[in-house]
């Protein structure tokens, strides 16, 4: 018994020997490190579905983010018709914190189906009455206006010995037969606005007899806007019904074009915006929507369009400086409540030419 106490007596203390060496031995602990900063939040992202074209997308898009650097701004864009039918299928489950740039046609009907909260903008009352809604606080606000101009390709035009068009009635001379391009209405505001333009401005009965002359010298119908205009910059097809804007900026790119705008007056259509009621991020729409309508915004629409929603901005270069006097008077609002019936009419009788 005492030798087994001896030899447990010498293993603890052992144990404790060896502890202590160990303890002695060890690195000391270093201080406790200070809490590290919270990370800073992150962005706050925006989602915003636009009908614009790309190349002012690309260029307006870098400088509404350095506007607004704690935003990050996730953009769709689409041509206007199937634009406007994502977001009445969206409806119940709306995507888009903000719409940008879409037809004042379009707005009127989301503004009928509950879909946009009111916003006035910082700035807005330097906005012309006629690009807002006349509700108070407005339910969307316009930014510029397209308008209808025919793209006209000079050398094929002398090729096939075409005269070129000075006004709507022009375009129905059988010497354009096959010749002529514009877009479809239903999957484009371009090609809605220069039906509705016609049938206000023919009435409806001369209007419809109207387009289905013009159908017998339509090549094809388009499904974007510009490009009618494109294929006429391209050599493709000799005349385009597009809109203004493309035309002039095509032609200062070089394309052998000639821009007609129509005598009876160049059909146009407001680009407006909105708050999408739901979003989960209002704040953050209401900054960038302050943003779309401040003087930095427009003087960039100003390069593209010669009409915007506040007077003072230059022309753009290659557009008439009265381009504003040559606008046919449009009424938006009866070209959104019959937008529907127009469409399916229009579908029923011509889309067939739609290109695939």
């Amino acid at each position: 018994m005492a030798s087994s106490s001896r030899k447990s007596f010498l293993f603890v203390a052992l144990v404790l020997l060896l502890a202590l060496v160990v303890s002695a031995c060890a690195v000391p602990a270093a201080p406790a490190a200070p809490a590290a900063p919270a990370a800073p939040q992150g962005k706050t992202k925006v989602v915003i579905y636009t009908a614009k074209e790309n190349e002012e997308i690309t260029e307006y898009l870098p400088v509404a983010e350095k506007a607004l650097p704690d935003l990050d701004l996730e953009v769709l864009r689409l041509s206007t018709g199937d634009l406007t039918a994502r977001l009445l299928a969206e409806k119940e489950n709306p995507q888009a914190d903000v719409i940008w740039g879409v037809a004042a046609t379009s707005m009127m009907i989301f503004e009928k189906e509950g879909m946009l909260e009111p916003y006035a903008p910082a700035g807005v009352e330097n906005i012309l009455p006629a690009f807002k809604s006349p509700n108070d606080p407005p339910t969307w606000v316009g930014v510029d206006a397209y308008l209808t101009a025919f793209c006209v390709n000079t050398e094929k035009a002398k090729e096939f010995n075409l005269p070129t068009p000075a006004s709507w009635k022009d375009l129905l001379d059988p010497v354009y037969e096959g010749h002529l391009v514009m877009p479809n209405p239903a999957s484009s505001g371009t090609g809605f606005m220069f039906v509705s333009s016609v049938l206000q401005g023919l009435g409806e009965e001369e209007g419809w007899k109207y387009l289905a002359d013009l159908d017998k010298n339509m090549a094809i119908y388009t499904k974007s806007g510009s490009k009618p205009c494109k294929l006429a910059a391209a050599g493709e097809y000799p005349i385009g019904i597009s809109f203004a804007f493309v035309a002039a900026k095509l032609k200062k790119d070089g394309a052998p074009l000639e821009m007609v705008l129509p005598e009876e007056g160049s059909g146009y259509e407001v680009e407006a915006n909105g708050l999408m009621k739901g979003t989960d991020v209002p704040d953050a729409a209401k900054r960038f929507l302050d943003w779309a309508v401040s003087d930095e915004a427009l003087s960039m629409y100003a390069k593209y369009f010669a009409v915007v929603a506040k007077p003072g901005f230059p022309v753009p270069e290659g557009m008439p400086e009265d381009t504003a006097d040559r606008l046919f008077p449009m009424d938006f609002q009866w070209s959104s409540t019959n937008r529907d019936r127009i469409l399916e009419q229009w579908t029923s009788q011509f889309a067939v030419k739609t290109e695939e």
